[in-house]
């Protein structure tokens, strides 16, 4: 039996291609995920341990800067004594924040968010281990920086060179005194790192004479432990002492976890893949049984059993897994190859390091393929094993009987429903828990759908019929035909493009309805003409604040400072500190009662829902503690509607002012006179110092700041789902190709009644569209309703949340199906076209 199965097998060479494709690309997918996650995983791991080589023992501050009682960090004192410490070759003071480079275009170097600054600390010999000069010397003056390399050479500096760097307040101009290498995961996340003299980083992070932390070096022979044990009653109470070595260990668990996030969700995607994959497969197996009814019968007749011929199909499966396996691993490790090098297009540097192959995604290909093939193809060979020899010799190939029939029907209905009722039901509950219920019931309905297609392909085909009678004439008539001969086959080819369509459109009508939102809720509540912010998201120094508003044209400009305080004898409230007057220019607040004028006056405004929740009501006294304890009565002066942009209490900043050491300003909003205009936006960038550091946003770039995000993750899922999409086109050339195969003598006998070449054509590739078209419709009414289902699951939270249908997309994807069912037919429109009329007549 395994020789008729390696027979088989090697005799159907081309019938099998589009099934080892589709094993191939989930394999594929499923190794290089695993290679490509083990190469991150070990080039993170060899590089965190890397940068603590020199670390025998790091020690880090948790102080807090707003208390004046408490030293905000490690003072100089406390570093001399760690240095004094036996066995300690030297100790390295560090404070570090946000610093931002300019290009000679005075653009932002960098990615913002990883963008750092920090200092040098050079020990007895006049080098700081933790960088390696490559050009010229640390920064030892006040006005002297060093940069990473791979910033200076963005930047085109050398050594000598004024450099703009940014922090969070306004630009300075450096000189460059040197050029250095470092294993810093903030250059590596694609960012960059400027050095300061000691001096000048202090009082830009912290406060002058301290260090947020030290690092300390070990001398030869000198245990780290001891160090650790020596160190430790040294320390203020703020402040935890670790081994490097500890430290280490905890980055590689962080990366660890961090690379199984990843892993988990590429390989969520490979398994849609290789689910839509095995409908292709059983197909393939499910025609190829089909097409050998003569020859399983003659076997059944001279004692073949039906285990053996079960065995047999199975043989088969296993041998075209195996190989389609193979094939994907090796295409699976230039996946990862190709992903590593991806990452450097998108500036996100990797670490140096090996292409790592362990076992794993070895035996996970082997398996995964061969596992998968073998399930795919049991039903058919258990339904070959099934076929009765007197009637597989007559030819009365064995049909669905009509119990059969309505078996799977009464399942696949009873599955859709137990699935439908699991979505509703989630929908209604809400929250993580009615999320993980429409999941199930997400698969159930997928399931049972899938169950059904067959059931449903020919009512819904036999509305299209008369449209492709019309225009296209016999071709279009056979093409409808044809697309309902075999509701099985067409259930299982327009299953595949179901689920991918399933999925793409759920995440499309999810995406595109909180995108909407979100879109109208900016839209709606801002007033202002422009946004101004740190490219970090951190804060905003409080002369921007001054120099926006000396600015010219500006006629109204309001900070959003975040401001914690307590109120009478709850727990603090979240307070938006903002410009009395200006605040209702650049912000909409819609007044419920009360007076949006006293705020000028030093007094509250309200958010509806917590006026309601505290039983506030203009007039009331509110007795307030301060950030710096420091106690006020307040009066609540005006109560309006909630905005996503405010926060439930706002006050005005000359109230906060004195209580604050360093405001905390998130945004600015600024109204112009004229509007939105290039030479305003100028103004505005002139007024700041032209801050590589600072982002003007005018109103279409706000919109894009809070909607641009979804946009962008539905690209990428739209990415991570075109394999599943493209098994599925796959699946529509096989079943195609194979039907052609088992038509050839009524397509012979229809060539020589008078059907030409270009009808023959017309017609497959028709039946193509119908199938194509069909498995969409069926995937895009699925996907709408998950879509629904999810999305009310956080109405709740997201501000005029309604449900949007992307009839555009949903447009766009009916128009791909059919494109693909176009494509798909090319070549087996053409083998039918180029048939042999008599050679076909006569083929069995």
């Amino acid at each position: 039996m395994f020789r008729t199965a390696l027979r088989n097998v090697l005799a159907h060479k081309a019938r099998l291609l589009m099934t080892v494709l589709a094993v191939m690309l989930g394999v594929a997918f499923v190794s290089g995920t695993l290679v490509f996650a083990d190469t991150l995983s070990n080039a993170f791991r060899n590089q965190s341990a890397k940068s603590y080589d020199d670390v025998a023992v790091a020690v880090t501050s948790y102080a807090s800067t707003d208390d004046p009682e408490q030293e905000p960090g490690l003072s100089r004192k406390t570093l001399d004594g760690i240095a004094a410490v036996d066995g300690v070759a030297a100790a390295h003071g560090r404070v570090e924040g946000f610093a931002g480079v300019a290009d000679p275009d005075g653009k932002l170097i960098g990615v913002g968010w990883s963008n750092k600054g920090s200092n040098f600390s050079p020990g007895k010999d006049g080098k700081d281990a933790a960088y390696t000069f490559t050009e010229g010397s640390g920064p030892v003056k006040d006005d002297q920086i060093a940069l990473d390399e791979e910033s200076a050479a963005k930047g085109e500096y050398e050594v000598g060179d004024r450099v703009r760097v940014a922090t969070n307040g306004p630009v300075k101009e450096y000189t460059l005194s040197g050029v250095f290498t470092t294993e810093d995961g903030a250059v590596n996340a694609g960012g960059s790192l400027v050095l300061f003299d000691t001096a000048v980083a202090q009082k830009q992070y912290l406060k002058p004479g301290y260090f947020e932390s030290v690092t300390v070096t070990a001398a030869p022979g000198a245990s780290d432990a001891k160090i650790l044990a020596a160190v430790k009653p040294l320390l203020p109470e703020h402040a935890e002492a670790r081994t490097g070595q500890a430290l280490a260990d905890e980055q590689a668990d962080d990366i660890e976890r961090g690379m199984s996030n990843l892993k988990q969700v590429l390989l969520g995607f490979a398994g849609i893949a290789l689910f839509v994959g095995i409908f292709l497969i059983s197909n393939t197996f499910t025609m190829l049984v089909a097409q050998r009814t003569k020859e399983i019968a003659l076997m059944r007749a001279v004692g073949a059993s039906r285990r053996q011929i079960t065995r047999s199909v199975l043989a088969e499966a296993a041998l075209v897994g195996l190989v389609a396996s193979v094939v994907g691993f090796v295409l699976g490790i230039g996946l990862a190859v190709g992903l590593r090098s991806g990452m450097a297009a998108f500036e996100m540097k990797m670490p140096d390091g090996p292409l790592v192959v362990t076992a794993t995604p070895v035996l996970s290909a082997l398996g995964v393929g061969v596992l998968i093939t073998m399930l795919a193809a049991w039903l058919p060979g258990r339904r070959a094993a099934k076929i009765p020899p007197v009637a597989a010799m007559n030819s009365v190939h064995a049909v669905a009987t009509t119990k059969s029939l309505v078996l799977r029907n009464s399942l696949g209905a009873a599955i859709t429903s137990m699935g439908a009722a699991g979505i509703v039901a989630g929908a209604s509950s809400g929250g993580d828990d009615g999320r993980m219920l429409i999941g199930a019931g997400a698969f159930l309905a997928l399931i049972g759908v899938i169950v059904l297609i067959p059931l449903l392909s020919r009512p819904v085909i036999a509305l299209v019929r008369p449209l492709l009678a019309g225009p296209f004439g016999v071709a279009g008539k056979l093409a409808g035909q044809n697309a309902v001969r075999n509701p099985r086959r067409t259930g299982a080819t327009a299953s595949a493009l179901a689920i991918g369509l399933t999925l793409v459109t759920g995440l499309s009508v999810l995406g595109i309805t909180v995108g909407t939102a979100i879109d109208k809720m900016t839209t709606d509540n801002i007033k202002a003409d422009y946004m101004v912010s740190m490219a970090n998201g951190g804060d905003l120094d409080r002369s921007a604040l001054t120099a926006l508003k000396k600015a010219k044209g500006v006629s109204a400009v309001s900070p959003q400072q975040s401001v914690y305080f307590q109120a009478g004898d709850d727990d603090f409230v979240s307070v938006s500190a903002v410009t009395p007057g200006d605040i209702e220019k650049v912000l909409r607040m819609d007044l419920v009662s009360g007076d949006l004028g006293t705020l000028g006056d030093g007094q509250l405004a309200v958010a509806e829902k917590t006026a309601r929740g505290k039983g506030w009501k203009p007039g009331d006294s509110v007795p307030v503690t301060f950030g710096d304890e420091k106690k006020q009565t307040l009066k609540v002066g005006a109560v309006f509607k909630d905005s996503e942009f405010l926060s439930p209490v706002v006050v005005s900043t000359d109230v906060v002012g004195p209580h604050e050491t360093r405001p905390y300003i998130r945004e600015i909003f600024v109204k112009m006179d004229g509007g939105q205009t290039g030479a305003n936006e100028r103004v505005l960038i002139d007024a700041l110092g032209d801050n590589p550091a600072i982002t003007v946003m005018d109103r279409q770039d706000i919109r894009d700041e809070f909607g641009g995000a979804i946009n962008t993750l539905l690209n990428v899922m739209y990415g991570l789902l075109a394999m599943a999409l493209i098994i599925a086109v796959l699946g529509v050339v096989n079943t195609l190709a194979m039907s052609v195969f088992e038509r050839q003598q009524e397509i012979g006998m229809l060539r020589a009644i008078g059907l030409d070449r270009r009808r023959v054509k017309r017609m497959v590739r028709l039946e193509a569209v119908v199938i194509s078209v069909f498995g969409a419709v069926v995937g895009i009414g699925l996907g709408a309703f998950l879509g629904w289902a999810i999305g009310e699951t956080f109405a709740d939270q997201v501000p005029g949340y309604a449900l949007v249908l992307p009839w555009d997309r949903i447009g766009v994807f009916l128009v791909l199906a059919g494109l693909v069912g176009v494509l798909a037919a090319m070549w087996p429109a053409r083998n039918a076209a180029r048939l042999n009329m008599l050679n076909a007549i006569k083929a069995e």
